[in-house]
Parts: structure tokens; sequence; C-alpha cells
């Protein structure tokens, strides 16, 4: 066998098992057992940081977590994540900024900063939070801090000097527990990011009997586009072959495409790793348990994955400039993404691409003609242009122009679809009736 498809084969399947269902009950299990034999109380852990847009988000939430649901909530201070870690360090503070601003208020919470604090500020910030960690009041106090920290108010002078000991534990335990980013919750061998994940959060506990009802923080409802005049809305797509969280809200984006009739720019990019952007191995490993969550809480088909890396993607991107040429460029993207992500289509061979073609309604013969002169790696690097100077670099990413606002908006994120239909809404003029929210039931 081609040594390639043989690494392909056995990376492959090994993400098949961290995306199962299976593999999710086994780790709560050994946690479980784990944390049994250490004699450690069961509890939620609450990961802080301070001078992290979403974690300042994430606290507002806390006191209604604890009034719900029964473990308790154990707080530990953290600093952010390392720079391979953070996929652009050139745009990873200021976008964690610029989107809490965009959801906190459709999430309930507020958060108006304009600005990244000093770190001297951020130290003051966790001296002061240090000595409340297991106060009752604690949220209370991290909203008031990260109140003062973003809006650039000194704070006072007097010191703790527990800061650096606290967010060293913190930091030192995060690690130990398998995670990186701040603004986290850990249950029991489950990590949950931020208010984003809070409705997982909720969901597990409320399955393993520790309350709950109505959830807390539920993912916000989206303003129904269906019937707006949106056609004069662009809507700019930056999917990734690679990315299993563009297979996951795939569906859902080309939901809002057909509900709304906004018009569509498909714009592919090359996948993270295979234009050197750094993934550490727990990063990845994250990203594909988190992805399967997902999908299993979207109803999305996901898990039985032939993992589309190197050639397999480059093959298939050289196919997409004719795909396009024949009308059925988002045809050949959804095709390409249910073979690699949920119908273990072995993408690495001819065979594997001429059925990702015959799904797409495509003639194998016909797509390979149109392809053969189209310089796609260009048109890739123009996408990736594109997307890169919006400030985004994950996928999917998301930018809407036109419209009632002249300004564009960008995001990136499976999580905000939700975001960009609102975005939509906000710009297009509806003919006869006021915009009403999406049910929930549809929205989830």
């Amino acid at each position: 066998m081609n040594p390639e498809r043989l690494k392909t084969r056995i990376r492959s399947r090994a993400m098949r098992l961290m995306a199962s269902e299976a593999f999710l009950q086994s780790r709560r299990r050994r946690a479980r057992l784990k944390r049994r034999l250490s004699g450690e109380t069961q509890a939620v852990h609450y990961f802080h940081q301070v001078d992290d847009p979403y974690s300042h988000l994430a606290v507002q939430k806390l006191d209604a977590l604890k009034a719900t649901y029964s473990p308790p909530f154990k707080v530990h201070l953290v600093s952010g994540p390392a720079a391979a870690f953070q996929g652009s360090t050139e745009h990873f503070k200021a976008w964690a900024l610029r989107d809490a601003r965009s959801v906190a208020a459709d999430y309930g919470v507020a958060f108006d900063a304009e600005a990244l604090p000093q770190p001297s500020s951020v130290d003051q910030a966790n001296d002061r939070l240090a000595p409340q960690l297991d106060a009752a009041d604690f949220a209370a106090q991290a909203c008031a801090t990260g109140e003062a920290l973003w809006s650039g108010v000194s704070q006072p002078a007097e010191s703790s000097g527990k800061g650096p000991e606290a967010v060293r534990r913190g930091d030192a335990l995060r690690e130990r527990l398998g995670h990186y980013l701040g603004g986290m919750f850990h249950f029991e061998g489950e990590w949950f990011w931020g208010i984003d994940r809070i409705r997982l959060l909720e969901a597990r506990l409320m399955v393993e009997g520790f309350g709950g009802g109505e959830p807390c923080v539920p993912e916000p409802v989206p303003t129904d586009t269906s019937g707006l005049d949106a056609s004069r809305i662009v809507l700019e797509y930056f999917p990734s072959l690679r990315s299993p969280y563009t297979a996951v809200g795939h569906k859902r984006v080309l939901d809002l495409i057909a509900r709304s009739g906004v018009t569509v720019k498909l714009r592919p990019v090359m996948p993270m790793m295979m234009r050197g952007v750094e993934a550490p191995r727990p990063k990845q490993r994250y990203i594909l348990t988190d992805a399967a969550r997902e999908a299993r809480a979207h109803g999305v088909p996901f898990g039985r994955v032939v993992d589309p890396f190197g050639e397999p993607v480059r093959r298939a991107f050289a196919l997409f400039p004719g795909a396009v040429a024949l009308g059925a460029g988002m045809a050949f993207v959804t095709a390409y993404l249910s073979a690699a992500w949920a119908e273990a289509i072995d993408i690495s061979t001819d065979a594997g691409l001429r059925q990702v073609a015959a799904n797409a309604g495509l003639d194998w013969n016909d797509l390979q003609a149109a392809s053969r002169d189209a310089d796609w790696s260009a048109l890739l690097d123009d996408n990736l242009n594109a997307m890169l100077d919006a400030g985004l670099w994950g996928v999917p990413s998301f930018r809407v122009t036109g419209g009632a606002d002249g300004d564009a908006y960008a995001c990136w994120g499976q999580d905000r679809i939700w975001r960009v239909e609102n975005e939509i809404a906000k710009r297009a003029q509806r003919e006869g009736a006021s915009p009403s929210p999406i049910p929930m039931a549809e929205s989830r």
C-alpha cells in the first residue's frame, strides 16, 4: 500500500474512534473512576482568565449555574493560551474582543470593551481575585473586577500578592486535565468552551440527575430570514474541506441560504495545518471531539472519517473550479464534506473522488475537462487573503456585506451561524410582516 494512503488510513481510524459516542462515554467513565480512586469531590471546574473576553461572558452565568445544578463549582485562575494554540497570534486577541462584544447581548450578558487591558492591570486583577476563589460571591467580584479591567479603570493599589501562584496552580491543573484556553468548564473528563458550550454542560448535568429544567444558557435564537428580500445581501462563505467544524455547520449554512435568498459567494480555503498554522495535539483532540459532540447536538451525521489531509485535499481542490464552471461548486463541497466526514468514502482514491462527483450530480469526465486549465491554487490564495484581511483565520468563516449597512460584518465558526442570520435580517428589507425568531426546535 502507498505509504501516504497507509498514514491516511491509520489517522482516519484514530479520528473515527475519538469522534464516537463510545469514546466519549469511555472518557467519562475513566474520569469518574479516577476521581473516586483519588477521593476527590465531584465538581464542575471553571477556569477564569481575567483578560479573556469569553471568560468575562461566561462568569456572568456562573451564579445561575450554581443555583440550578447541585455539584459544587470550583474556580481557578489561568493565563492565556500559548502562541502555538492561538491559530493566529496576530489576530487572536483582537478577534476575541470583537466577537465577544458582538454576541454578548444575545446571550443576555454585558461586554462593552473597546481595547485590550494592560499587563499591569491584568496582574492587579489576578491579585484581587486570587483570595476570593472559594467565596460565594466570586462571580460578582469577578464581574466587577472585569468591568473595571476592560474599561481601563485603575484597580486599588493594595495587592494580595497571591495572583501569580493562583494562576500557576490553575494553569497546571488545566494542562493536567488536557486543555489550553481560558473560559473553560470541565466536568469528569469533558471540556466545555465558554458561554457557547454551557448548553452542553447543562445537558450533561441534567442527564446525570444534577438538576435543571429549562437551560440557563441556551443558544441564541436567530431572527427568521424567511420571506426577506435578501438578494442584495452578499454572504461570502469560507469553508475548508478538512475542517470538522465546517462539516458540522454546512447543512445549517445551506438551510440559511435557502431560507433567506441571500446572494452567496463560495470561497473555499486550504486547511489551516496545510498552510502552516500550528495545532498541537491537545488542540486537535479537543476540536475533533467537540465537533463530534456538536454534530450529535445538531443531529448531523458525522464521525465516519477518511481524513482529507495533504494530497487528497489538493486533488479535490484541483477539481473545484471545474465544479464551479459546471454550476455545481456548492454541490461539490457538500458532497466532499459528507464523503470525508460522514460516509467514510475514501477520497484519497480516484474511485472516491468519482463518487463525490456523482453525489454532486457531476459527470466525472466533464468535471476533469472543466478543471484541466484552472489555476485552483491562485483561487484559494485569493480566498485566503480575503479571509485574513477580514481579521479571520479559522473556518468556516463568513463575511456579510450590502443592504442597509455599509460596513462589512465578518465572523468565524459554526457557533456563529445564528449570528450571521441576524446580520442578514438586520440588513435586508422585509416585505410585509416584521421578522420573527426561529422556533427553538429549528435553531438548535
